[in-house]
């Protein structure tokens, strides 16, 4: 692929799967889904579903300072993964605290199942342009 670069960053959960963090191909970069997972110790982050979702919006933002952008206020674009649709409004409450001005479009589901058996896990589009 021309004009593509993979994104690297230990700001953000690594792991042994095969796939990249990111993927900057010109000006639109493309996150990877994240779970609450705190990259410093590879742990899943306790507490209630408001912590969890900033844990995954700030794995989201490191990916995406690392690719050379603003954190979330370059983020065009965010899909939620939720376990429970019960929990749609707190990560609502969270999210909207991270996206104060002119949030991203968006789109929430209800999945059966995350990997490491996560509540939620989002994945994002972010203009670098």
């Amino acid at each position: 692929m021309s004009n593509t670069n993979r994104i690297v960053t230990d700001e953000a959960p690594r792991n042994d799967n095969p796939y990249s963090q990111g993927v900057r191909a010109g000006d639109t970069l493309y996150v990877s889904g994240y779970g609450p997972v705190d990259p410093e110790t590879g742990d899943d982050v306790e507490g209630d579903i408001h912590a969890q979702t900033d844990q995954v919006l700030d794995n989201v933002a490191a990916v995406v300072d690392e690719a050379g952008g603003d954190g979330l206020d370059d983020v065009v674009k965010v899909t939620v993964y939720l376990t429970e649709l019960d929990d749609y409004d707190a990560v609502n409450d969270a999210y909207g605290a991270r996206f104060p001005g002119d949030p991203p479009a968006r789109v929430c589901v209800e999945v059966a199942r995350l990997p490491g058996d996560v509540r939620v896990e989002m994945d994002a589009v972010a203009y670098l342009g």
